[in-house]
């Protein structure tokens, strides 16, 4: 069998600042064919679930196409969005006909053109496939799933943690039963169910409660008989469209009865869960102040409200600018500001520099604070991470870097494109231990977890201002679903 491999990630935080153009999808990609596998086979994202899967098959010819993938930011561009489209239709179209097809998608991609961009990809891949190719796709567990999402494909399956460390498990998974079904071995058929519900990002933890037993009811469910796949999406929260919300996926071996009632039973629970789904964070005060006196360290402050992984520009100064103020000393902290890289890649090595960093996107992430210190490190900003990470990403690229040790004891890293947090290797290849920094400022909910946790004497969640905050009740929504709690209390939900 003829399967290709191909798509698009990108989450789009439509309050976001920065919207996600054409030029900075080029800019990171895209991969195509042999350099696809080159670059993902050996890491644990999405794409390298397919071609595992793909591997152990002596009878699948897998023919990798196109993969377009860019840092999470603002609402794609209506020129990007059509280029994308166009880009994947045509290599599926020069290079066919197929025996099926492994969609890569992340499922929270909203365009100026399409607010459902994931769904009208999927259904322009439908419309020129045709309805017997099977296609079979893997979403981040933060997707807005639409029914228009489910309606054309054939297997759905979403990653089942968050920070998410079974992408390639979940997309491996995936590609095995649409396999299973081309054999003829299992005729798939899908239910999807959206209690009317939008999870904190603060909670959408699956190591705590309630997500973590949401999840393992959804691994139970998965094991009965006739059922194939099961998934529970979070939703993501900041994407002002009508899909936003949590969702769960059924997948059983042609029936639709049981499909619909394990959705439901699921969704059910999450309905019941709405009360411990909501969430807030610390004040940067009083956290700064804790990490401070606390007995070991470090001691992790996670910037909500600069998650660059929820599409933040990654130049937010209100944790810095407070340790300033409160002379608090030894955080580790990043900055995207190319200027203020520019400016210690001209000074040199070992100069002493005073340089304006950060908060120069919008007013949401906060003024430009003042660094006066020593240039420490000037690098391209590139890595490897081969343990665990969030996504299952790999390879690492910053832009070029300088890290600045400031007079009132900070280590700054100044980045030339927006990144979270999400690996240790970020300090080591900068020259730092991270074992030994006392106070770890880190970009991100839960996609930092993965890689500071194991050395963190205690993590703290902030309640930060920015286009992530965790106050969502502050988000000015115009295409939500309504009702939905916790925006409205009195929601209902009653599945037949």
């Amino acid at each position: 069998m003829r399967v290709a491999t191909l798509g698009f990630h990108h989450e789009s935080n439509t309050f976001a600042p920065v919207p996600a153009s054409l030029e900075q999808f080029l800019a990171s990609g895209p991969d195509e064919g042999d350099a696809l596998v080159a670059k993902y086979a050996p890491s644990q994202a999405t794409l390298a679930g397919f071609i595992e899967a793909a591997s152990a098959e002596a009878d699948v010819e897998f023919v990798p196409l196109v993969y377009f993938d860019l840092n999470p930011m603002g609402t794609i561009t209506a020129e990007a969005l059509e280029h994308i489209t166009e880009r994947m239709l045509t290599e599926l179209d020069s290079n066919g006909p197929w025996d099926a097809i492994l969609l890569a998608l992340h499922g929270a991609a909203a365009s100026e053109q399409c607010r459902d961009a994931d769904g009208e990809v999927l259904e322009r891949v439908r419309q020129l496939v045709g309805a017997d190719t099977p296609i079979a796709v893997t979403y981040d567990m933060h997707a807005n799933i639409s029914h228009r999402m489910v309606e054309c494909a054939d297997v759905v399956n979403t990653y089942m943690t968050n920070p998410h460390l079974d992408a390639r498990i979940r997309a491996r998974e995936c590609a095995e039963v649409l396999f299973a079904s081309i054999r003829g071995e299992v005729r798939p058929v899908m239910a999807l169910e959206k209690p009317p519900v939008a999870v904190n990002i603060l909670r959408q933890g699956t190591n705590d409660s309630p997500m973590r037993e949401l999840v393992a009811m959804a691994a139970q469910a998965a094991t009965r008989t006739g059922v194939l796949s099961v998934s529970i999406a979070e939703g993501f929260p900041y994407a002002d469209v009508s899909e936003m919300g949590m969702a769960v996926v059924a997948v059983t071996d042609d029936d639709a009865d049981l499909a619909r009632q394990v959705a439901r039973e699921l969704a059910l629970a999450v309905w019941e869960a709405r009360g411990e789904l909501e969430g807030d964070g610390v004040a940067i005060d009083d956290a700064l102040r804790r990490a401070a006196q606390a007995d070991a360290h470090p001691v992790v402050l996670l910037d909500v409200g600069d998650n660059v992984g929820g599409g933040s520009p990654g130049d937010s100064t209100h944790v810095l600018a407070a340790a300033q103020r409160l002379a608090i000393g030894g955080l580790f902290h990043s900055l995207c500001d190319p200027d203020a890289v520019a400016a210690c890649a001209h000074a040199g090595v070992g100069a002493e520099i005073v340089v304006r960093a950060g908060g120069k996107t919008d007013d949401q992430h906060g003024d430009s604070v003042t660094l006066e210190g020593t240039v420490l490190m000037l690098d391209d900003g590139k890595f490897t991470d081969d343990g665990p990470t969030h996504g299952g990403w790999r390879f690492y690229d910053h832009g070029p870097r300088a890290l600045v040790h400031t007079r009132d004891d900070h280590m700054v890293l100044l980045t030339s494109h927006p990144r979270g947090n999400t690996s240790r290797q970020e300090l080591v290849s900068a020259g730092l231990d991270p074992a030994t920094q006392p106070i770890i400022v880190a970009k991100g909910v839960h996609s930092p977890r993965a890689a500071y946790e194991p050395i963190a004497a205690e993590m703290i969640w902030l309640n930060t201002p920015g286009c992530t905050s965790a106050d969502i009740s502050a988000l000015d929504y115009a295409h939500r679903p309504r009702p939905m709690f916790p925006y409205e209390r009195d929601a209902d939900y009653s599945p037949l």
